[in-house]
């Protein structure tokens, strides 16, 4: 940066070696159109020599546009105001301040300026301060596109102009000291040498990479000389926060060692070497591509080890939320490589002797994972094991297990069906192949069969009542399309005496913020009785039938349904059991029954039960048997005293609906909001 100054002020040394040598003290003034020294360009320059007030030179030059290529500042306005003296030792030395008007970061915006001409020593040194930033550099002048140069307390934003040559980036803050050495070329120019950061930060227009709070020593080197631009780094960083795409890290206050060599060219960066060595989080060697809009183009660790749980702290928490899985508890090591490529994934392959994670929501926990996986696109891999202690999948436990995998021609598949005990009973997977290049369309096929699992123990583990029953199904093809998981077959439980199927089923977006799952129920002969001693919402006998179709749940909440309940081979109800179905439905007793006769009898007879609920949105539309005039039917009594329930309210809001039947299976008295 400096040595453009100093040609700058080289140049008006010259002029003002002219107005020395002129017979008389009057002012002198200068002008011309454009001036041009290697590396800066002037134009509209007015130059002014004259006597000051203790009877020495003053000089005054202004430029209506000054650039400076090399820096990337372009179309500036310089004003330079100072003055000239000569020394015992024929020393030229001008003392004033230098004014450059929309540079990057406010550089030079009022800035003292000192500088000092030998001939005799053949150098040109130039002192530069402007609050607490100060800047010397030396340069000889037989060569003067050469600078030796000290920055002290630079504002990181004064390299914006310098940056933005090879870069999209731009600096957010901070300060930095370097030695360095520089060197204007035709065109472009070579630097290196060494600085130290502090509290510096930097961001990209795509946000893929940035930093924040650095600090941290280095040595480095630049190159923007005929093609890409090149810089070498080799670093010693701590403290604050850095993006490279995908890698995302908090460093410790601890020196973490980040070696990277890159080029850059039309705002596209080529990190050909990256190795970062934190000792007790984080080793990795490879290389990382982005494309002119900042967007991850190649990835490729040849080497990377994890120590946990300091690599999730430091580096792995923000990209495993980007999957969906937040707040992990991980511990252990893991060993592992990654090719990814513009045209997407072509290797990957980790290995662990040992390694514990659950993420905090209880979607995934496996503990005593063992052994790797090995996966490449084209040709074929040797076989791999990976096995565990348990397995967790959104709240149930899955057993100890061991699986044989094979990578031919692009699929990972299982050599041999897998199986795990799950809550006293059994799943199998008969066949499983994923393809992990597939961008689109199928990415994973498989076949499963469940069977005997206990439904108490289920139901504790999803946090519902104690259902009794067993669990079972098969689903002979599971398939993952784009981002949703779809199943052919389904699922039977042996619920309450009797049978609920589950059908079409499908997972949209299974790690995501709000997962979606839909699917169809149906329901068979469930024994009202023993369903409604589990729910505590009042006795009810008879066999139910129902189906609950085109269900649509997003984050495991019902946004859409079409529900329909029946009791239709009649039973008993009980008192309590009337209240809180008339409650919930909005409804009232039929005329004929009084309330007071209602309180001489603990159960009455029925001939049906009928409640259907469409979920849209918020609110359900209720129905029942037979529609009236008044509203709906939903319980049609039968025998003496002669029972009749209606429902009044056929657009109900669903959380209203949903909190009445909690207060009602709590063996709260629903309350009419």
């Amino acid at each position: 940066m400096r040595p453009n100054s100093s040609h700058l002020l080289l140049l008006c040394c010259l002029l003002l070696g002219l107005g020395w040598m002129l017979p008389a003290r009057a002012d002198v003034l200068l002008t011309a159109k454009s001036i041009s020294v290697p590396g800066l360009r002037l134009q509209g320059v007015s130059v002014r020599l004259g006597e000051d007030a203790a009877g020495g030179l003053r000089l005054q030059l202004s430029a209506e546009q000054a650039d400076v290529p090399a820096m990337g500042w372009r179309r500036l306005a310089l004003n330079l105001d100072g003055n000239l003296q000569r020394d015992a030792r024929l020393r030229w030395i001008m003392d004033g301040n230098v004014r450059l008007a929309g540079a990057p970061g406010g550089a030079l915006g009022d800035a003292h300026v000192n500088v000092l001409l030998s001939e005799a020593a053949n150098t040109l040194q130039v002192d530069i301060q402007q609050g607490k930033a100060h800047a010397r550099s030396a340069l000889p002048l037989d060569q003067p596109t050469h600078a030796q140069i000290n920055l002290y307390n630079l504002p990181a934003g004064w390299l914006q102009g310098l940056l933005g040559t090879v870069w999209s980036g731009r600096p957010t803050g901070g300060r930095l000291d370097a030695e360095l050495a520089l060197d204007l070329r035709s065109p472009g120019l070579q630097s290196s040498g060494q600085f130290t950061l502090r509290g510096v930060g930097f961001d990209t227009p795509g946000g893929t990479m940035a930093g924040q709070g650095l600090g941290g020593t280095g040595r480095f080197s630049l190159d923007t000389t005929g093609g890409p631009a090149k810089v070498d780094l080799d670093a010693s960083l701590h403290g604050g926060e850095l993006l490279l795409g995908p890698l995302y890290a908090k460093l410790p206050d601890h020196p973490v060692q980040l070696a990277l060599r890159a080029s850059a060219q039309n705002g596209a960066i080529e990190l050909s070497r990256l190795r970062l060595n934190d000792a007790d989080a984080l080793q990795l060697d490879g290389a990382l591509g982005f494309d002119a809009k900042g967007s991850l183009k190649t990835l490729r660790l040849e080497r990377l080890h994890a120590s946990f749980p300091a690599a999730y702290q430091r580096y792995g928490e923000a990209w495993l939320s980007t999957l969906g899985l937040r707040n992990m508890h991980i511990r252990g090591q893991l060993n592992g490589s990654v090719d990814l490529r513009p045209d997407g994934p072509h290797g990957f392959a980790f290995n662990t002797e040992g390694l514990d994670l659950a993420d905090a929501d209880g979607h995934l926990a496996i503990d005593g994972l063992q052994g790797g996986l090995d996966w490449v696109a084209d040709g074929e891999r040797p076989a791999s094991t990976l096995g565990w202690r348990r397995l967790q999948f959104y709240r149930v436990p899955l057993g100890a297990a061991q699986a044989q995998w094979r990578s031919r021609n692009g699929t990972l598949s299982l050599l041999q069906p897998l199986q795990m005990p799950v809550l006293q009973g059994q799943l199998r997977i008969g066949e499983l192949d994923w393809r992990p290049a597939a961008a689109k369309g199928q990415r994973l096929a498989a076949s499963l069969a469940l069977t005997g699992v206990d439904m108490s123990a289920f139901s504790q583990a999803m946090g519902w009542p104690a259902f009794p029953g067993t669990l079972g199904g098969a689903v002979p093809s599971l398939r993952w399309i784009d981002d949703g998981f779809e199943l052919q077959g389904g699922l039977s439980a042996n619920l309450f005496g009797g049978f609920v199927d589950i059908t079409r089923l499908s997972l949209q977006q299974p790690f995501g913020a709000n997962p979606v799952l839909t699917g169809d129920i149906a329901m068979q002969q469930l024994d009202l009785g023993a369903i409604t001693s589990v729910f505590d919402f009042g006795s009810i006998t008879g066999p139910l039938d129902g189906s609950i179709r085109n269900l649509r749940l997003v984050n495991w909440s019902p946004v859409a349904f079409e529900a329909s309940l029946r009791a239709s081979q009649g039973g008993r109800i009980s008192q309590r059991a009337v209240n809180n179905l008339t409650t919930v439905g909005g409804g009232g007793i039929a005329a004929g029954l009084q309330g007071a006769m209602l309180k001489l009898f603990k159960t009455f007879g029925y001939k049906r039960i009928g409640l259907d609920c469409t979920l849209q949105g918020t609110v359900c539309q209720m129905g029942g048997l037979d529609t009236t005039d008044d509203g709906y039917t939903m319980v049609e009594g039968s025998g003496l005293p002669r029972l009749q329930v209606i429902g009044h309210q056929t657009r109900v809001d669903w959380p209203t609906l949903v909190r009445r039947l909690q207060e009602a299976v709590h063996g709260a008295a629903p309350e009419v909001r």
